[in-house]
């Protein structure tokens, strides 16, 4: 997606993309489907535990979805510098649970508990928008050993929900892992991979997840299992208004327990907000990370005033942005609008519950295990030959499954530990954090990329300091024969951020002439091959003498350089087999035919050999002048991913939609 600006083409993120308004509510409907049950739980347990009517809980569950609207809505769109814009769903966080419970009961539970809860939720979340930019200082302490073992943490530790849903709920129900239970919830998974697979890079497939929650939906009511008796009794409408029970109790005790809650949250929102930065291919800095937990503090400060909870960012929703390939964040945007509906037409939401706990279960399992997915995606940029890096992960996922696998492992503890050692996501995300400080921070020698990058990366500072020879050797690699881009970006200095680095190189790429536009794209190798230096290859692929001539001369006499060989090595295709470079070999020469062109793409956003073919095979639709921008934009991916290698994300970057 592009737009034009002042004269100047700029290329509009994914994230940013707004789509039509019939795929807006479709997308966003389907990202509220698979949050609802995991929304409702906490007011329900909440409520039960400190004794509160079912008049009141239904309360709670219409003020929670609310304000879980007004909340995605805070995150995703943003205003000033509140609001990560990524497409990250906001939900009451399950670490509030216990504390709340805790102080509820301590003061008398029922009603009046519930005032002191609000009282220090409201302190909570002003402390969370101050401490936001301060705390956001520390993502130099997040480098991919970290990151990837957090985003690893939550979907493994998430995994657990999904299988007790799809037994039934409660463990403790007779009815728990029945074989109609298990069969609901395989069916629903199986649908949902038939979907996938079937109608991949289609409509379909984008919402296969809505479609076999809806299709298990309807399965269920025909066996009698799903229940809509609670439909008739819920209220057409129900408004939110603020303190509904009263004004607010303040308590010292209380507010210290939930701002410690919110300290825990402040770390998952860190590791969420990366998970979903590395899903929609947005690198992300210090202020990213602040405006997202200043969304966080705001939300629980408006939740303590409309009768809610502490927010975060949803885990639960993260895997469902991969597994469409859905990111624009005004997919989210919309799903908020449709909780405040719910929250507003009780009647709505009472459909949405009736949905069976196994169906939802169903769905999850691909959901959660796609998070854990996106972290092993991320570990692979980690150095496993450094043994400091193999005990990070290692120990922490060992401490982060301990409570998962059995709860009451730290029952002996004293109870102010208990909000740390409950949660898996929590206590794995610290020993992550801990560990890579004490062995590749202060640990110095081997280890010393923790403070933020791989070794031998340049800082921002050190960028500015060059001069045109060393600047143009050093970025001159990032795009194949195009020296002159890193000549024309050299003049835009100083650059203020890693980010304005990156657009400097943007701008010259999409301001440049049509004649030197094409040049570039021609110098670009063929996809799926290492070595031009074999002659009969210009036959094969149907080059000319001067198109080979370009080609060989691009890749210093036909050899690839180590850009383009880390490049291709990111989607496997330096291991080709027979077969699978005859069918890339087909592509190219199909693809060079139409266009003129050699198909260019951004190899390190695809995750497999089979995805590129795909790809390369989706764009011979397109036509020559779409083609031409297309090829722009992968070139400017490409030296996005380079220029990571090359220069460090520091303090400074800027990286998101424009304010």
């Amino acid at each position: 997606m592009s737009e034009t600006t002042a004269g100047r083409t700029r290329v509009r993120h994914p994230v940013d993309e707004v789509l039509p308004a019939g795929k807006l509510a479709v997308y966003g409907f389907q990202h509220v489907l698979a949050f609802y049950a995991g929304a409702v739980i906490v007011p329900i347990l909440l409520a039960g535990a400190i004794g509160l009517s079912k008049e009141h809980l239904v309360y709670l569950i219409s003020a929670d979805l609310f304000t879980c609207g007004i909340a995605s809505i805070i995150q995703s769109v943003g205003f000033w510098e509140v609001g990560v814009r990524l497409p990250l769903l906001q939900g009451v966080t399950f670490t509030a649970v216990a504390p709340m419970i805790a102080i509820g009961k301590a003061n008398g539970g029922g009603v009046k508990g519930l005032l002191v809860i609000y009282g220090s939720i409201i302190v909570a979340g002003i402390f969370t928008f101050l401490l936001a930019p301060y705390f956001s200082r520390i993502i130099r302490f997040f480098p991919p050993v970290v990151t990837g073992t957090v985003i690893t943490v939550i979907g493994v530790t998430l995994v657990p929900v999904a299988i007790q849903d799809a037994g039934g709920g409660d463990p403790s129900a007779p009815s728990f892992g029945s074989l109609q239970n298990i069969t609901l919830a395989l069916f629903v998974l199986v649908l949902i991979l038939v979907l996938y697979r079937v109608f991949r890079d289609r409509f379909l497939s984008t919402i296969a997840v809505l479609i076999g929650l809806a299709v298990g939906t309807a399965v269920s009511a025909a066996l009698g299992v799903a229940d809509f008796g609670q439909v008739s009794k819920s209220a057409w409408l129900g408004v939110t208004t603020p303190f509904h029970y009263g004004l607010p109790h303040f308590q010292i005790a209380a507010i210290i327990s939930m701002v410690i809650v919110m300290l825990i949250t402040m770390i998952e929102t860190t590791g969420d907000t990366f998970a979903t930065g590395e899903i929609v291919g947005k690198r992300l800095g210090p202020r990213d990370i602040a405006r997202a937990l200043r969304a966080d503090g705001l939300s629980t400060l408006i939740g303590g005033i409309l009768n809610s909870f502490p927010y975060t960012c949803f885990a639960e929703n993260i895997g469902l942005v991969r597994l469409t390939a859905v990111k624009s964040r005004w997919v989210v945007a919309s799903a908020g609008g449709i909780m405040i509906l719910l929250g507003l037409f009780p009647k709505l939401a009472a459909i949405v519950a009736s949905i069976p706990t196994p169906v939802i279960g169903g769905a999850a399992l691909a959901l959660f295990g796609t998070v854990a997915a996106i972290g092993i995606q991320t570990l692979q940029r980690v150095d496993f030959s450094r043994t400091s890096n193999v005990l990070i992960v290692a120990v922490s996922i060992g401490f982060a499954l301990t409570p998962v696998v059995f709860p009451q492992f730290f029952q002996h503890f004293p109870s102010s530990f208990q909000v740390v050692l409950g949660s898996g996501i929590t206590l794995g995300s610290i020993c992550a954090f801990v560990l890579n400080f004490v062995f590749n921070v202060i640990g110095g020698g081997e280890g010393r990329e923790a403070a933020g990058s791989r070794q031998g990366r340049l800082t921002l500072e050190e960028v500015n300091r060059m001069s045109r020879e060393e600047f143009v050797g050093r970025f001159g690699r990032l795009f194949e024969g195009g020296r002159w881009v890193a000549e024309e970006a050299y003049d835009r200095r100083p650059f203020a951020s890693v980010y304005e680095l990156r657009t400097a190189f943007q701008d010259v790429l999409l301001e440049a002439d049509p004649e030197r536009q094409l040049a570039l794209i021609r110098s670009y190798p063929p996809l799926g091959v290492i070595d031009l230096s074999d002659e009969a290859l210009a036959e094969e692929l149907g080059l000319t003498p001067s198109e080979y001539e370009v080609l060989t001369s691009a890749a210093s006499g036909g050899v690839l350089g180590p850009e383009s060989l880390r490049d291709r090595a990111a989607a496997g295709l330096d291991t080709l087999s027979p077969e699978e470079y005859d069918e890339f070999l087909r592509l190219n020469r199909a693809y060079r035919e139409k266009f003129g062109f050699p198909l260019v793409i951004a190899l390190r956003e695809r995750e497999s050999k089979q995805e590129v073919l795909e790809a390369g095979r989706a764009r011979l639709a397109n036509s020559p002048a779409q083609e031409r921008m297309a090829a722009m934009v992968e070139i400017a991916k490409i030296a996005g991913y380079r220029l990571e290698d090359i220069v460090e994300e520091s303090g400074g970057v800027t990286v998101g939609s424009e304010s």
